[in-house]
């Protein structure tokens, strides 16, 4: 059984002290095989700029609302800019041109399969071969989706998203702890300096980042986006469901939106719904005189028989200085002209 992500990782003070010090050692040991690969790897270069949306904790920060908007932005000055995921909970080793018409999430992946019907998007587990596939089909930006600590390509422009909700105690880094004693897929210093700025991702409901993020990240390029509905929640009562990392935050969302919440059921990131799940959902909802409702992530998990008695609700990150973006992006842009 997949575990979901341990909210305590998210904890300024940490989690149980027992389960800190016992996964300290395996954390020193995946700390340093971390070290090791960004130390020794060679990066290549493909022909085509590549922009990296990474993170620096294990899920839940943003990256792929992020990796859509600058597919967006890319694409609309212009440029033939295609995605490129390593299709996590696919079965395809790639290099794959995702087709959402052919494909499915057990194919392809969740995020991928989502970011298809934006733009051209690709998986593979060699990213080498997955941006080659994609600049042999005309990709004139490649825009790398999870990839911060992946060191085989060269990036012309690596973008660091930080989840800025703070509220509840939670805490980005937690307490700073790397893997699996903490969030941290690598120590913050060492990830945050090879970022060429970092976004700071908020709910549509928080005005301004935390001072003490802001504080954290110092003289760092930042940049400020939000997560906003794209539509109103469904009307009536509805019972939420999601398998993502933060489970909770959608459910936060929901109410922040006016969705009239009467239940809701987290399940872990990437989590496949079998007909067991989504038929104790329906019953609920039944019983509950409720809608489904659930994130558009979730949504294209679903077969199409599902689908039609669940309703998405899709988001969309929005920076507050567009301006700022472009001004980060044109750099990427003249190199690939």
């Amino acid at each position: 059984m997949k575990l979901g992500t341990p909210r305590w990782w998210y904890s300024e003070r940490g989690g149980s002290r027992v389960w800190h010090l016992a996964l300290t050692p395996v954390s020193w040991i995946w700390t340093w095989a971390t070290a090791r690969r960004m130390r020794t790897a060679v990066p290549a270069s493909v022909g085509a700029p590549v922009v990296c949306i990474g993170n620096l904790t294990v899920g839940g920060a943003g990256k792929t609302p992020i990796a859509r908007e600058v597919l967006r932005r890319l694409r609309e000055a212009g440029i033939d800019a295609h995605g490129l995921s390593r299709g996590y909970g696919g079965r395809l080793k790639g290099p794959t041109r995702v087709d959402p018409l052919v494909h499915d999430a057990a194919d392809v992946g969740d995020e991928p399969l989502m970011l298809s019907r934006d733009a051209p998007m690709w998986v593979a587990l060699d990213r080498v071969a997955g941006a080659e596939a994609a600049r042999a089909a005309g990709a004139e930006v490649i825009v790398l989706d999870d990839g911060h600590q992946n060191p085989r390509l060269t990036k012309a422009l690596s973008l660091v998203v930080v989840d800025g909700e703070t509220r509840g105690g939670e805490w980005p880094f937690g307490d700073g702890a790397v893997f699996p004693a903490g969030p941290m897929r690598e120590p913050f210093e060492a990830g945050l300096g090879r970022a060429d700025a970092v976004v700071i991702l908020l709910p549509a409901d928080l005005e301004e980042p935390d001072p003490r993020l802001l504080g954290l990240l110092g003289a760092r390029r930042v940049l400020v986006a939000r997560l906003h509905p794209d539509g109103a929640p469904p009307p009536g009562p509805q019972l939420g469901f999601a398998g993502v990392a933060k489970p909770w935050k959608v459910e936060r969302s929901l109410k922040a939106a006016g969705c009239d919440l009467v239940d809701f059921a987290p399940y872990p990131d990437h989590a496949p719904y079998s007909e067991a799940d989504l038929a104790f959902l329906a019953t609920r909802a039944k019983t509950l005189g409720a809608g489904l409702v659930t994130t558009e992530k979730d949504w294209v998990r679903l077969s199409p028989a599902w689908r039609a008695k669940v309703t998405p609700w899709p988001v969309r990150a929005r920076f507050d200085d567009e301006d700022a973006l472009d001004a980060l992006l044109e750099r990427v842009i003249r190199e690939a002209r």
